[in-house]
């Protein structure tokens, strides 16, 4: 038996609710993950089974500040928002201690390209990539069956609001609703979903309807485990939003304020917003919980 390896790792809440530290999207931060390999990331992220696990690397271009994997318990991913600002957060905690000064602007290495990320305080904003987007076929009632809607719940223009996919860095289902009513309704089926996969194979939608004065209300389930589930903040898809806007004819600038989470108890506040260039961000507060240590016998 060799040495027993111990890693540092931090919890934090990203896109808390009114300074809520208990509030937003659970985030697990691993500071140094040099010594782990592809499996022992995927096996940690398992263990800790939140929504996604973060692991902190050497970059490997000097156009970033850091490297940054990221780990549903299941899969790995090219990019996703909580886990981005979360992992910004953390990175800023540790080269504070390490050069006795707080750095606000960092760039990340992640599979899906470099991210910047800003912060005032503990409000960090990341810069998205450029949106892609293609039609959903079948966007009309089987959608609304697969959805656990009736079809006049979707919102359905040719040429405007209409289901797509958008893609600024994970390729996801966006499906604007009728009402605020109708997104809380929505009981996704999973065996119906089907016929919507992800071109990289898994089921999931984002749900959202306009609340009135720049507010959305936004749901994101998915599957995991053969079960339908939901997630308390969704930062890429509220990028891919971004997207969905500029691909249905909205003339920026925009800003909306995206709540999520409410139904799961875990109220989170997304900051969408999209410039004159078509440039999306997507911004929230995080919160620091604590660090602690984990040792694993070799």
């Amino acid at each position: 038996m060799g040495r027993p390896l111990t890693l540092g790792y931090h919890l934090v809440n990203v896109f808390t609710r009114d300074r809520a530290a208990l509030s937003g999207n659970p985030l697990c931060v691993f500071e140094d993950a040099g010594a782990l390999d592809e499996a022992r990331m995927q096996a940690l992220a398992r263990q800790f089974n939140l929504s996604e696990t973060t692991f902190l690397l050497p970059p490997t271009t000097p156009a970033a500040t850091h490297r940054v994997r990221i780990f549903t318990p299941d899969f790995e991913m090219p990019f996703a928002g909580h886990p981005t600002l979360g992992t910004a957060h953390v990175a800023r905690r540790l080269g504070a201690a390490i050069h006795g000064r707080a750095c606000d602007s960092l760039t990340l290495e992640m599979k899906a390209g470099l991210i910047p990320v800003e912060a005032r305080g503990d409000l960090w904003t990341l810069a998205a990539n450029a949106p892609a987007w293609h039609e959903v076929e079948g966007a009309g009632p089987l959608l609304a069956e697969a959805l656990g809607l009736l079809p006049s719940d979707l919102r359905l223009e040719p040429g405007g609001a209409r289901p797509l996919w958008v893609d600024t860095g994970s390729n996801q289902l966006v499906v604007p609703l009728a009402s605020v009513e109708a997104v809380q309704r929505a009981h996704p089926r999973s065996e119906l979903l089907e016929r919507f996969r992800s071109p990289a194979g898994r089921r999931f939608a984002y749900l959202f309807a306009e609340a009135g004065d720049g507010d959305v209300v936004a749901r994101f389930l998915f599957e995991a485990d053969g079960a339908m589930r939901e997630d308390p903040a969704t930062g890429s898809a509220c990028a891919n939003l971004g997207g969905w806007y500029l691909a249905t004819g909205a003339a920026p600038p925009l800003v909306r304020r995206v709540l999520q989470g409410d139904r799961i108890r875990r109220p989170s506040t997304l900051l969408l917003s999209v410039d004159a260039g078509g440039q999306v961000r997507v911004g929230g507060e995080v919160a620091w919980l604590g660090r602690g240590d984990i040792t694993i016998e070799e």
